[in-house]
């Protein structure tokens, strides 16, 4: 049997409110929509009380059967993310997702590879939204080596988007949510704080020619340093004295080359790199 504390579901639909804003959908319309991980449906809850339809996944059958007797309006579907989503292309108007990325990152048994895991999760999550439409995906990282492999597997797929961070001060209130585009010139929304909202997030967008912009928050000059262009770059730097100016310019390259899509021809020898560190870092105990 499963408790639920008023404290958490209070939690749960706080974040499924958060994702659902950041879908930005057009107001007074009812969308079609995907909640990733919905368990017990709390976060399908929130949709339902919005007008809006959704299909629910989960891995849980225990979690599903608890949806189920607290007669949720959403369609449960029993299913392992890490599989792939089973839903026909373009089917969806957008997705959310609360506390269940995280999971990717881990192996549960030892053919499992989260690689892999991940990679077919955002290949089918891409193929099942409607372009132009967007995802909401609420996790918890252990670490940030998971929040690049989260997203690099998403640029791979072909999103752009970024990581908002809510109220990144507070360790308790502190939430990540990363929101992916499937198309368009969709700006990244403004994270919530304590204090202003400008920019406390880290965006990146897949660019021409393979590069990644990857931007910090404006309130450090010292970090901030942009993939764009080495031209603009160099802008950033003048006025500096020349200490400041190696450091921004290091800044750069390190930032360029440890971000970089690379080209076809450099691309098998650097997924295989990644894919033998990413065994080592997730390997299981017996």
């Amino acid at each position: 049997m499963f408790f639920f504390s008023s404290h958490m579901i209070q939690i749960q639909s706080e974040m499924a409110e958060r994702a659902l804003e950041l879908l930005a959908l057009p107001e007074d319309e009812s969308s079609f929509l995907l909640d990733i991980g919905c368990g017990s449906g709390l976060a399908g809850e929130i949709l339902t009380e919005r007008d809006h339809i959704w299909v629910g996944l989960d891995i849980s059958q225990p979690m599903l059967n608890i949806a189920k007797e607290r007669e949720v309006e959403g369609t449960l579907i029993l299913g392992d993310m890490g599989n792939g989503l089973p839903f026909r292309p373009g089917s969806f108007d957008g997705a959310i997702s609360v506390s269940a990325l995280q999971w990717l990152c881990y192996a549960e048994e030892k053919r499992q590879n989260p690689v892999k895991r991940l990679h077919r999760f955002f290949l089918s999550l891409y193929a099942c939204l409607s372009r132009g439409s967007r995802a909401a995906l609420q996790f918890y990282p252990d670490q940030p080596s998971q929040v690049e492999l989260i997203m690099q597997q998403a640029m791979i797929a072909g999103f752009t988007g970024g990581v908002v961070v809510d109220y990144p001060e507070s360790t308790r209130a502190k939430k990540i949510y990363l929101v992916l585009f499937t198309g368009g010139n969709s700006r990244l929304p403004a994270a919530l704080t304590n204090e202003c909202p400008q920019q406390n997030h880290v965006h990146y967008a897949k660019r021409r020619y393979t590069s990644i912009e990857f931007v910090v928050s404006q309130d450090s000059l010292k970090r901030n340093c942009t993939t764009q262009s080495k031209q603009k770059t160099t802008e950033k730097v003048e006025g500096m004295d020349y200490e400041e100016k190696s450091a921004c310019k290091n800044t750069w390259k390190a930032s360029y080359k440890r971000f970089e899509v690379y080209r076809p021809k450099k691309k098998r020898a650097f997924l295989m790199k990644q894919f033998i560190e990413l065994n080592n870092e997730f390997s299981v105990n017996k």
